[in-house]
């Protein structure tokens, strides 16, 4: 895959666009919602609900790994690390099949000097010392 065109939205990019659920929980409509905003727009609040529901992730997780590179407590809107954690929960089989973002993903969590207890465990897990290693 090449760059990435931010100026697309996940409609775009992941088609067909969502149909409006009849009678959509406050998380469905923001998902709905999200996906027609130029992905470029996005906020790390908005990456970490995207990604959380594993919605758009090759096009959602590269976008989400620069933010960490520069700053991998980054917060998306609940605490900072939120959006490492979302990241950090994606499916162990989306990362054996992007293996370069895996690797990318376990340079900056080993870089990080000091690791919060929000994140810990998840960092734990995605290094190997939980059940679910990759």
């Amino acid at each position: 895959m090449g760059p990435i065109d931010r100026a697309r939205t996940l409609d775009d990019l992941d088609p067909p666009a969502w149909e409006e659920p009849p009678h959509p929980s406050h998380l469905v409509a923001t998902c709905h919602r999200l996906r027609s905003k130029p992905i470029g727009a996005l906020s790390n609040g908005d990456l970490r609900i995207l990604i959380g529901q594993k919605i758009g992730l090759l096009w959602l997780v590269p976008l989400a790994l620069e933010v960490l590179q520069v700053e991998p407590l980054a917060e998306g809107d609940l605490y900072p690390g939120d959006l490492l954690v979302s990241v950090l929960r994606v499916p162990s089989d989306f990362w054996l099949r992007e293996c370069h973002w895996r690797d990318r993903l376990r340079v900056i969590v080993e870089s990080m000097p000091d690791v919060p207890g929000e994140v810990a465990d998840e960092v734990a897990e995605f290094l190997g010392d939980g059940e679910n290693t990759i």
